[in-house]
């Protein structure tokens, strides 16, 4: 069996099917008994056709025909029991794993955080925070320490204290004499700070969350606006600096108003920020910065830059902490629509810590409606069998498996502790490195007991996606069907086009003449090495008159000087030889190698007319349309072998024009 790819099978397809039968999903053709619905039939017609779908009669007449050959064909597949050869049923299987753990993680996980993110990205958010710092592997009276003093806070907040002021004790440095003022934020905050990007997003104005942990330890979240997100603008800038004690401010002013007033009369501000800005990093590049987003440079910077509203625009100067700027807008790049943000989405998602709580979440969910029930003591009296061995390379499960039952799940899939003791034992690294922790024998055996139970379960949801996802069935349908193309298609058009040499003969016959020589130079290559380049010109001028044979006796006496190398040209197909006079005894100017220190020159020896291909010169050209002629007259035996009804009323309220 020919070797296939994933994508070959799909490139081979070119058609991608997806239909789902409803009530009012009517009938559109019928094979035999197999029928295809009109949902299945639009669908691919769309996603094939693109912007080009335009439902039109020609259009819709021309795809059915299509796709009428591909189901032929499939059935035809079927017919021949493609479908129960068991190497293919394997094929199937394997891509069918290979498509359910990222389906269902895209669609139960991924799909909904994107979009979640993509709503967020919308507004930017305004917040303070108070926090109280606790790491992630503390232990958990210290944690428990620190969730009491956030609730503490809490309770302040309950009082009528004022959040600034609390603020001024949060072990956030950064923000305490600020009164916890974080300022502005966008979607996707990074990894860690899911929990607190949550709060900000979900707390309504002027209130302020319950406490939440991150990964730097609990906070509690007060929201002071929500506005459109501001994007991203390109700019350049002109700084100049005044000094820390202020005693240059008044200067520093005047030359960035006396920079402003040569702008506005036409300057040009590349030249100016090169001439005059104190900003070493951006002054050779004409002041510019690039794309800066809401909350990394000063409020005021960023107010003035964002206040911009066209493209080469300039502002007033103002004052930062540095100095005096003038920052001149160069784009601006608004939130982009949902397909193109999707992609660099999923990237940070995938990355971030809340694929993690969403697949858990997930994953709580299928064990909850499917009633999910385990054993316990089954776990415990496994562990009590176990030595420090276990946490070593040397560990080995007992080859009888024990059928002791460890959970339960939709009343029908039982884990037993067999299945647990070859997982462990598969999982040697995990096991090891979980020991090293020092979190002991039980610890382990409960960590590597919730990986398990995760595994299981997803396996469980991905063996019923067909019956919850009806898009999924239909995918795998064009898996199924794809391959038996591929199977059927290799056995009665592609080997038959290569294998059969009567028939490659026979379908040569009624196409000779097809398959044409252009005129052709035979040509003859000769190249000079450098220690005879001294003699180019003899040699040159013997070969004019004289075969390779007599050239290479003459000059390659005791030492090879040159070699000589014959060669065919088609008309068209060299633009060196092209450019040659196509008479024999020509030659061609020399052509020097760095390289190989050679010179190098053709001589056209002879010149052929055009003639017809033989089958061995035409071979390549001729299988392929051996098997275009072979499938076409398998598409005609299928015709008349199936019969094939269309709906027309069906097709004709398709129609769009």
């Amino acid at each position: 069996m020919a070797k296939r790819t994933l994508v070959g099978v799909l490139l081979l397809m070119s058609f991608l099917v997806a239909g789902y039968a409803q009530n009012d999903d009517p009938i559109l053709f019928t094979i035999n008994k197999n029928s295809v619905r009109q949902s299945e039939f639009e669908y691919i017609y769309s996603k094939t056709n693109g912007k080009q779908a335009d439902f039109s009669k020609a259009s819709l007449d021309e795809y059915l025909d299509l796709y009428v050959k591909f189901k032929l064909k499939v059935e035809k597949a079927k017919m021949m029991k493609l479908d129960t050869i068991s190497a293919l049923k394997t094929e199937l299987a394997g891509y069918r794993r290979q498509l359910a753990d990222s389906y269902l993680m895209d669609r139960e996980v991924t799909d909904k955080l994107v979009l979640d993110a993509y709503e967020r990205k919308k507004q930017d958010v305004d917040i303070s925070h108070i926090m109280v710092t606790i790491s992630q592997g503390a232990p958990a009276s210290d944690t428990l320490v620190a969730y009491q003093r956030i609730l503490e806070y809490q309770k302040q907040l309950a009082a009528g204290k004022d959040f600034a002021e609390l603020a001024k004790t949060s072990d956030d440095g950064s923000t305490r004499d600020l009164g916890g003022r974080v300022g502005y934020l966008n979607a996707v905050l990074p990894n860690g700070l899911y929990a607190l990007e949550t709060a900000a997003y979900n707390t309504p104005i002027n209130q302020v969350s319950n406490p939440v942990r991150t990964m730097y330890g609990y906070h509690l979240v007060k929201v002071h606006d929500r506005r459109p997100a501001r994007g991203e603008v390109e700019v350049a800038h002109i700084l100049i600096r005044k000094e820390a004690d202020g005693s240059n401010a008044t200067q520093a002013q005047g030359t960035a108003q006396n920079i402003h007033k040569q702008l506005s009369n036409g300057g040009d501000f590349e030249t100016l920020a090169k001439q005059f800005s104190q900003d070493q990093n951006t002054a050779e590049k004409g002041g510019y910065i690039g794309f800066i987003g809401i909350n990394r440079y000063e409020k005021s910077f960023e107010d003035a830059a964002f206040a911009l509203d066209k493209d080469q625009a300039f502002s007033q100067p103002f004052e930062t902490r540095l100095g005096w700027h003038i920052v001149r807008r160069i784009s601006k790049r608004e939130i982009q629509p949902f397909d193109i943000e999707k992609g660099r989405l999923e990237q940070s998602i995938r990355n971030d810590e809340r694929f993690e709580i969403a697949k858990k979440a997930m994953v709580e969910r299928i064990k909850k409606t499917n009633n999910f029930t385990q054993t316990t003591d089954v776990l415990k009296r496994f562990q009590d069998t176990l030595s420090d061995a276990f946490l070593t390379f040397q560990w080995r499960a007992a080859q009888t498996k024990p059928n002791d039952v460890l959970f339960i799940l939709g009343n029908t899939y039982r884990a037993t502790l067999g299945d647990y003791m070859d997982y462990v034992q598969q999982a040697a690294r995990e096991r090891i490195q979980l020991g090293r922790t020092g979190i002991g024998i039980s610890g382990v055996i409960n960590e590597l007991y919730a990986s398990f139970v995760t595994e299981k379960v997803l396996e469980f949801e991905e063996e019923r996606l067909e019956e919850k996802y009806p898009d999924f069935k239909a995918l795998m349908r064009e898996y199924e069907e794809g391959i038996l193309l591929f199977e059927a298609t290799k056995m009665l058009v592609w080997d038959k086009a290569s294998q059969d040499t009567v028939g490659l003969n026979n379908f040569f016959k009624t196409v000779d003449g097809k398959y044409k020589w252009e005129e052709r130079a035979v040509v003859t290559l000769y190249s000079v090495s450098s220690s005879g380049i001294a003699k180019m010109e003899e040699i040159r001028q013997f070969a004019a008159t004289h075969s390779p044979a007599e050239v290479l006796e003459k000059f390659n006496g005791t030492a090879e000087v040159l070699s000589a190398e014959e060669r065919t040209y088609e008309k068209g197909r060299d633009q060196n030889i092209d450019a040659l006079e196509w008479k024999a005894g020509m030659l061609s100017e020399n052509t020097s190698n760095p390289q190989t220190k050679s010179l190098t020159f053709y001589k056209v020896e002879s010149v052929l007319p055009p003639s017809n291909k033989t089958l061995k010169d035409a071979r390549g050209y001729v299988v392929a349309d051996y098997q275009d002629y072979l499938e076409k007259q398998w598409v005609a035996q299928l015709r008349q072998e199936f019969d094939v009804k269309i709906n027309k009323k069906v097709l004709a309220k398709m129609t769009k024009k």
